[in-house]
């Protein structure tokens, strides 16, 4: 992925640095260091993330990016919170604290994926910024909603959101294969899969003819159903009545 991006990426980069001379630059910000690092990624790749090449990228001295930036660990911390902030446009908490949840994760994988060089670098990290602590007040409040206090509201924030990002990386560093490996790993269910010897694998041989129609949108939105219904399995054991944390001396 990122090396058939390459060469149309220097010419881009190449005409972004003219224009910016010839019609002058807007000011650089955080905002744009950080958006331009992400459009990098998604020409280029990973290798592509030097102060050098960003500079070049944006169409500047590479040294002007550390007035905004001490290191490239800042710099991939601040992508990281970028495409949360970008998850988390135009989102309204639902009417129910499911809902809620379920909006949220989608969003994530969505952006997720749609930056899969970019979130390569970002699922494993904490950005310790607002768009995450925004996302994360969001989460512990929808399930304080279902029931949950604090102690366990944390408790089912990991787990969904590991859930989520270990997917959606998943999910993003198989989109940055190239198409080769990519063709090769998906058709290996309908190839060497669906010619395994049954005396050997009965269990794939009969369950064969099924295991290439399995979709990732649709294989994402089962697990995380499951886990939605598991969270609200637990918040009806915690007492939940209506959504709603029990009151002292509320009726069973």
């Amino acid at each position: 992925m990122a090396g058939t991006g390459s060469g149309a990426g220097v010419r881009g980069t190449r005409r972004r640095t003219a224009a910016g001379r010839a019609g002058g630059r807007p000011g650089l910000t955080p905002e744009r260091i950080v958006d331009g690092c992400i459009a990098l990624l998604d020409e280029q790749g990973a290798d592509a993330l030097t102060f050098r090449r960003i500079g070049a990228f944006l169409g500047v001295d590479p040294t002007a990016l550390y007035r905004h930036f001490r290191d490239k660990d800042e710099l991939v911390l601040a992508v990281a919170d970028r495409l949360l902030a970008r998850s988390m446009e135009n989102f309204e908490p639902s009417d129910d604290w499911r809902g809620t949840l379920r909006d949220m994760l989608v969003r994530s994988r969505e952006v997720y994926l749609g930056h899969p060089e970019a979130a390569v670098l970002s699922v494993a990290r904490t950005t310790r910024r607002p768009a995450e602590m925004a996302a994360v007040e969001i989460i512990l409040g929808a399930l304080a909603d279902a029931g949950f206090p604090p102690e366990e509201a944390v408790r089912y924030y990991r787990v969904l959101v590991d859930f989520v990002l270990s997917w959606s990386g998943l999910e993003a560093a198989y989109l940055t294969l190239d198409q080769e490996a990519r063709s090769g790993d998906d058709g290996a269910w309908s190839r060497e899969y669906a010619g395994a010897p049954a005396d050997r694998y009965p269990r794939i041989a009969a369950a064969s003819a099924y295991l290439p129609t399995v979709g990732p949108q649709e294989n994402f939105e089962l697990a995380l159903d499951l886990l939605l219904d598991a969270v609200e399995v637990r918040a009806k054991r915690s007492g939940a009545v209506g959504g709603q944390a029990k009151q002292p001396g509320q009726a069973k």
